[in-house]
């Protein structure tokens, strides 16, 4: 009997689909490439293509500043919390100085401190969070956060257009009941701030296709598979210019169905970027819709819970189309097979008004023996990593429930006390 993960084409999956109204209404200021309005986009599209009565739709509960410290550090998120536009220059006086205080936390031209902040990550966030939750009560086989997929967010700093890591805080719910998770990134951009988070732990592995080489954020070697007990446990497959449908889907299944047979996660979370679309105006590589989406039914086809999250895309109007046949393929549709509905945002369409992403004729810089001595060198990194590693039996985390540690009377030194515990607990846990 093979050991192999059957590929199971299971067209019916209960989805859910998370979505709050609000997030789309966020600005991150004039001429900034980050659009929250594409949210809306999409989410206009799912209803006209009438997805809606196929999808589980909940608005996500927003996240707590005390459960963003689960990852984060209390004053980093104190500081997301209290700044706005108007005290900005006065609150960084009290980190070191303007210049220092503003880059202390690293916002500014990339990651602006616009109107709402604070509120806009804890919609993000919560999205995640309640879609991993979604998926431990076997209440979903398959949870969609277009509104996260934020993985350049760090510890203790803003990063790359993200400020709240969204995946990491989804990934650490996972981790209560799952002993092993992996993480697929397919954003063009390498997924550093998720691959930091668990670098030294076998319990998620991180696996993130990218542009290298003088390409934000300049992470992401092949070189770089991971420290201690998570040697092997990060995997990097570095890309060049132009990749396309065929190049991209010649590397992506093989090293997948690898770690899929070899690491045998109980969950994965996808996040789907779609700035590795073709035209896209921060990207390079030269994907189609389909190709893009391809990734989306071969992961689904191991019949394993997932999460798929959004990230990068700037290209809104495309964005906006590959996220919504995502969403349609992930209930089992091909919105391919129907006119183009009408919509809010029709004329953002035009002039083709289809739900397609054409790639291009940019030059494809991944030459086959390119592709196959990565593909070779990821293999072999992996040979060294344990079969289906065991963790050993540990205790399970008990859910995150805020009342259960403060009902809000609690001094901030027994808060302090309360996180100071939770994080040993996970870092004994090989969680952090």
């Amino acid at each position: 009997m093979s050991n192999s993960y059957t590929l199971a084409n299971c067209s019916k999956r209960r989805v859910s689909y998370f979505y709050d109204h609000d997030v789309g209404n966020f600005n991150y200021g004039p001429g900034h490439y980050m659009k929250p309005k594409r949210m809306h986009m999409v989410h206009n599209m799912v209803v006209n293509y009438g997805l809606y009565k196929k999808l589980d739709i909940v608005k996500p509960e927003r996240t707590t500043a005390y459960q963003m410290t689960r990852f984060h550090s209390d004053e980093y998120i104190n500081f997301l919390q209290t700044v706005t536009p108007d005290n900005l220059e006065s609150l960084a006086m009290q980190h070191g100085g303007l210049e220092q205080g503003i880059a202390r936390f690293n916002v500014g031209e990339d990651c602006p401190v616009f109107e709402g902040l604070f509120e806009f990550c804890s919609i993000s966030a919560g999205g995640s969070i309640g879609a991993a939750n979604k998926l431990l009560s076997g209440d979903a086989d398959i949870a969609i956060n277009w509104a996260g997929g934020l993985h350049h967010a760090k510890k203790t700093e803003a990063s790359g257009f993200c400020y709240v890591n969204d995946i990491v805080l989804g990934i650490l719910e996972l981790l209560r009941y799952h002993q092993r998770v992996l993480y697929v990134d397919i954003d063009v951009h390498h997924g550093d701030g998720v691959e930091e988070a668990f670098y030294t732990t076998d319990r998620v592995m991180t696996c993130s296709f990218h542009k290298f080489g003088e390409f934000f954020p300049g992470t992401g070697d092949i070189k770089d598979t991971g420290l201690g007990k998570g040697k092997s446990y990060a995997v990097n497959v570095p890309l060049r210019d132009g990749i396309d449908d065929e190049s991209y889907k010649s590397v992506f299944q093989p090293v997948i169905q690898h770690i899929m047979d070899w690491y045998r996660p109980g969950a994965i979370v996808l996040q789907l970027g779609g700035d590795s679309l073709a035209g896209d105006r921060l990207g390079c590589f030269n994907l189609s819709m389909k190709g893009h989406a391809s990734c989306v039914e071969f992961i689904k086809s191991f019949n394993v819970p997932m999460m798929m999250v959004g990230g990068g895309g700037y290209t809104i109007r495309n964005v906006a189309r590959t996220w919504t046949f995502e969403t349609g393929l992930a209930v089992g549709e091909d919105l391919t097979q129907q006119e183009l509905p009408y919509n809010n945002y029709f004329e953002y369409y035009g002039p083709e008004y289809k739900l397609d992403v054409p790639s291009n004729n940019m030059s494809n810089h991944n030459t086959r023996e390119y592709l196959d001595r990565t593909i070779n060198k990821i293999i072999d990194n992996l040979r060294s990593m344990p079969h289906a590693p065991s963790v050993g039996l540990q205790e399970v985390p008990r859910d995150f429930d805020l009342d259960d540690y403060n009902d809000g009377e609690d001094s901030e030194a027994e808060e302090s006390d309360v996180r100071r515990t939770r994080y040993r607990k996970l870092h004994n846990l090989g969680i952090l």
